[in-house]
């Protein structure tokens, strides 16, 4: 099974074009991601600058709009993430509380659907079946 473990930092959404963890934050970080390599479980990972340096592209009406960031309606917004494959939601929970957070962030872990996550209609409809 895989999961996506969401790190959400409290004060991100605001953070300006360019910010960066210490050299301090990603070196405690590095020796997380590295526990999840040894252990065979991490498939992917990165950070993601802030939203400041983002754009969302919505849709409405058949026409797509862009509007650059930051994003003053934002109450969350994203880290990082890391994507690990592991055998239960309980182990992916396992390793989200290994993570050395600061007490500004939160993960959010959730499964990756895959496609038997799906009915057999949607799954031929690929060519999945």
């Amino acid at each position: 099974m895989r999961f996506m473990m969401l790190m959400i930092p409290q004060g991100y959404e605001s953070a300006e074009p360019g910010t960066l963890p210490s050299a301090e934050r990603i070196a405690t970080m590095m020796e997380y991601n590295r526990a999840l390599q040894e252990a065979g479980v991490l498939r992917a990972l990165d950070g993601l600058h802030p939203p400041s340096m983002g754009a969302r592209v919505g849709f409405r009406g058949g026409a797509s709009r862009v509007v650059d960031g930051p994003f003053p309606e934002a109450k969350e917004v994203l880290g990082g993430y890391w994507v690990i494959e592991v055998g239960s939601r309980e182990e992916a929970i396992a390793w989200a509380r290994r993570c050395p957070g600061a007490d500004n962030e939160t993960i959010e872990v959730r499964q990756i659907m895959g496609m038997d996550d799906f009915p057999e209609d949607v799954q031929q409809a690929v060519g999945q079946v």
